[in-house]
C-alpha cells in the first residue's frame, strides 16, 4: 500500500521516524501542505529558508515532494483518496496550534479509513514525558535536565524508502508568488552537518567561554536547522563527547527541549505569563508606547549592542543568543512595553522562530516566566555591550554609522558630545531613570 509521509518539521532524509515508518508500510509520497497558518507573520528570511530546505528534499528524493495548498484538514484526507494511501505518518507537532490542527486531521482521516501514524518527534524526549516521581511537570530547568539526561533515546536507521511518483498532483509552487528573499544560509542537510562539523572542530572546546560574545563565530548557528528539522537535535547529541564545551551544549539543546515542555503542559503560555501574579504589572501600550516600538524595531535606540542585535535579525535572520536577551530586558525594562510585542517582532524575522523557545525566552528575561531573571535584574545595555562585545566589532558590523568610532566610546558614543556620529541617534531614554521605573513597577506587584 502506498503511504503518505507528511513533512513538517522534519525535512530529512537521516534518522526520520516518520519517514522510517512510512517506509515500512511500501511505497512513499511525500506531501508538503501549504497552510496559512504556517507562515503567517513569518517574514522573508525564514520564508526563503523553508523554501531552500524544501527544495534540497525534493533534489534529494527525486523531485517526488508533493505540494497541496491547505488547510490540512482537507488536504490531507483529499490527497489520500487521490493516491490511495491508508496511512500518514508524521513528526508530532507539540505546540497549540499544531496539536489543534493534527487532532482535527486525524478526525478527518478516520472518518474516511485512513489512520494517522505519529511515529517521530522533533525533540530527544517528547514534552510531556519528562517528569517528577509523582507525575507533575518539573517547572524549573536545572531538576528537569537531570532527569532528561536518565532518558533512553535512540536515532532511527537511514531509510531505504521507495519514493512513488505522483508529480501530477502537485499544486503550488516551491517558492510563492512574490516571496523572492534570499535565503541567509544554505539549509540543505548537506550544509547543516558542513557547518556543524566545521564549527565543532574550531569552536567546541571554547564554546562554554565564547559563546556569549556576538563578535565572534563561536556559536554552532544549528537553530534554524533544529527549527525545521532539517538536523535533529539527537543527531547533535550523538555528536559530543563528555567535555566541557560538549557539556554545556548538551544543556542548550535541553533547554530547547524545556521550554517546549513548559507549553506542552501550559499551552496558554504561548501568549500569557507562566507567573500569573505578573498580570498585573504596568506595561505602557499607549500611542506613546506605539511609537517607542517603532523606534525599537528600526534599531534607532541610541543603544549601539540593541540597535546591532537589531539590525543584525533584520538584515541576516539571525541575532546572537546573548544580544537577544539584552535586546529583550531594553524592551520590557526600559521602554515598559510587553514581551509580548517584542516576541511577535522576533517571531517575524528570526529565521529560526520556534514559538516555545522565542516566547519563553521573552518570558524568562520578562521576569514573568519559568527559570525567569527576577524581574529586579535589569540589564545595562552600555555596560553589557562593553562586557560581551570588548572590542567593538559587533557593533561596528551592524551599525555602520559608529565603524569609525574607538573601542573606549563605541557603547556610549553620545559620550563624545560634539564630536558625537551625527547620523547615530543619541539615546532614546535615560537607562537610569527607566531602571528605577521599572523597579517601582515591580515593587508594586510584589509588595516589597
Amino acid at each position: 500500500m502506498t503511504s503518505v509521509w507528511w513533512v513538517r518539521r522534519d525535512i530529512r532524509l537521516a534518522d526520520n521516524g516518520a519517514l522510517a515508518s512510512a517506509a515500512a508500510d511500501g511505497p512513499v509520497v511525500p506531501l508538503f501542505v501549504w497552510e496559512d497558518n504556517l507562515l503567517a507573520g513569518a517574514g522573508d528570511h525564514r520564508r526563503a529558508f523553508l523554501f531552500d530546505a524544501l527544495n534540497s528534499l525534493d533534489d534529494s528524493v527525486g523531485r517526488a515532494l508533493i505540494y497541496r495548498n491547505g488547510p490540512a484538514v482537507q488536504a490531507v484526507p483529499e490527497f489520500c483518496r487521490l493516491v490511495g494511501a491508508d496511512t500518514v505518518h508524521i513528526t508530532e507537532d507539540f505546540a497549540p496550534w499544531g496539536r489543534a490542527r493534527d487532532a482535527e486531521v486525524e478526525r478527518s482521516l478516520a472518518a474516511v479509513g485512513v489512520r494517522l501514524v505519529r511515529a517521530d518527534t522533533p525533540y530527544v524526549i517528547a514534552p510531556g514525558t519528562v517528569r517528577k516521581d509523582d507525575g507533575t511537570p518539573l517547572k524549573v530547568f536545572t531538576p528537569f535536565y537531570k532527569r532528561w539526561l536518565t532518558h533512553d533515546w535512540a536515532s532511527f536507521p537511514d531509510s531505504k524508502a521507495g519514493f512513488a511518483d505522483h508529480r501530477d498532483l502537485c499544486v503550488g509552487s516551491r517558492r510563492k508568488e512574490g516571496w523572492q528573499a534570499v535565503a541567509p544560509q544554505p539549509a540543505s542537510e548537506t550544509a547543516a552537518w558542513q557547518r556543524f562539523d566545521e564549527w565543532s572542530s574550531r569552536a567546541m572546546d571554547s564554546y562554554k567561554d565564547e559563546r556569549n560574545n556576538p563578535a565572534i563565530d563561536g556559536t554552532s548557528m544549528m537553530s534554524p536547522y533544529l527549527k525545521f528539522g532539517i538536523v535533529h537535535p539527537r543527531q547533535l547529541l550523538s555528536r559530543l563527547d563528555a567535555s566541557p564545551g560538549a557539556e554545556h551544549f548538551r544543556s542548550e539543546i535541553a533547554w530547547r527541549e524545556f521550554y517546549a515542555d513548559v507549553l506542552f503542559h501550559q499551552p496558554r503560555t504561548v501568549w500569557q505569563n507562566l507567573q500569573t501574579k505578573m498580570d498585573s504589572i504596568a506595561v505602557d501600550t499607549d500611542d506613546a508606547a506605539q511609537e517607542r516600538f517603532a523606534v525599537f524595531c528600526r534599531g534607532e535606540t541610541g543603544y549601539p549592542i540593541v540597535d546591532a542585535g537589531i539590525r543584525q535579525m533584520l538584515t541576516t535572520g539571525w541575532m546572537h543568543n546573548r544580544v537577544r536577551m539584552i535586546v529583550a530586558s531594553f524592551l520590557v525594562k526600559d521602554l515598559h512595553l510587553p514581551w509580548q510585542w517584542g516576541a511577535r517582532f522576533f517571531m517575524e524575522h528570526l529565521v529560526d522562530g520556534d514559538i516555545a523557545s522565542n516566547n519563553h525566552g521573552w518570558q524568562w528575561t520578562a521576569g514573568t516566566g519559568t527559570d525567569a531573571a527576577p524581574y529586579f535584574r535589569v540589564f545595562n545595555p552600555t555596560s553589557q555591550g562593553e562586557k560581551f562585545d570588548p572590542t567593538g566589532d559587533y557593533v561596528r558590523r551592524f551599525v555602520p554609522e559608529l565603524a569609525e568610532v574607538d573601542t573606549k566610546h563605541i557603547h556610549d558614543p553620545s559620550g563624545l558630545g560634539l564630536l558625537a556620529p551625527p547620523a547615530y541617534p543619541a539615546p532614546m531614554v535615560d537607562h537610569a531613570a527607566e531602571r528605577n521605573e521599572a523597579l517601582l513597577r515591580y515593587k508594586k506587584v510584589s509588595g516589597q
